[in-house]
């Protein structure tokens, strides 16, 4: 059963809002009239929705359109810094779920709103800022941290187990002899219901889990060996190509328990 949150926007194109969350905390499923971007100052949100799930990482954010039925999932403590938005504020904002980079720019906007009035003049700074947030969700710079799931029950029984066993060497003869076709066929039709080539849906399932791990604060070389990578170095290797800097590096001081951060 899911719930619908509304939202009023006559007099302004946004609401913030602000809540922090304790580790292990859910949201149940649930859904708003209007978009939603969710942006973490700290901790890890796990985002479930009918299509796949999205980990937004700390000083990330999450896009939702307006609809999009969703539950959360918490590790860490989350000090979450939301905006919901009118979804006729722009023609062209975004029109499907997507983990975001939020620049610095607009996650000090974000903290600013909070403390706008809801009723404002024309030219007033409460104007201004809403506009340029609005300006700046249009630029915004897409993430890889989505998994699709795919419809068909014994692909998704598939990548269920993967998830449920990261570790386990999954070559492609080895995940299509599980479902008893030939790796040309499951190629194919895993392309076709995930729009991700098998390699690179495995790769974002790792790199998910790792997150989470990390997030709980086990030890990169740890968490390395327990997704199957021979080595500490090809773990950060892999990491690194594709967020751009060292697990190590990846969660700041205070990221997961949310102490650097005050109440914005």
């Amino acid at each position: 059963m899911t719930t619908q949150t509304q939202f009023s926007f006559t007099t302004r194109p946004l609401v913030p809002f602000a809540h922090d969350y304790t580790h292990g905390e859910t949201e149940p499923w649930h859904s708003h009239d209007c978009a939603q971007l969710l942006h973490t100052l700290s901790g890890v949100v796990r985002v479930e929705t009918g299509q796949g799930f999205w980990i937004v990482p700390p000083g990330r954010g999450v896009w939702l359109p307006a609809g999009t039925q969703h539950r959360l999932l918490i590790t860490g403590n989350v000090a979450a810094r939301t905006l919901f938005i009118d979804p006729f504020a722009r023609a062209d904002l975004p029109s499907v779920c997507q983990v975001v980079q939020i620049s610095t720019l607009l996650r000090e906007l974000i903290i600013a709103s909070l403390h706008l009035p809801e009723s404002y003049g024309a030219g007033s700074r409460a104007e201004r800022i809403y506009e340029l947030i609005l300006d700046e969700i249009r630029g915004i710079s897409v993430l890889p941290f989505n998994l699709p799931e795919p419809q068909a029950p014994a692909l998704l029984a598939l990548c269920r187990r993967i998830q449920a066993e990261p570790g386990t060497k999954w070559t492609t003869m080895f995940a299509a002899k599980t479902l008893n076709i030939s790796e040309r066929t499951l190629l194919r039709h895993f392309r076709q219901q995930t729009g991700l080539a098998f390699s690179e849906w495995l790769r974002r399932a790792r790199l998910m889990e790792a997150l989470n791990r990390l997030a709980q604060g086990q030890s990169v070389l740890r968490v390395a060996l327990d997704l199957g990578y021979e080595s500490h170095s090809a773990f950060s290797a892999m990491f690194r190509r594709t967020l751009g800097v060292a697990p190590s590096d990846y969660f700041p001081p205070g990221a997961l328990s949310g102490n650097a951060f005050s109440k914005a």
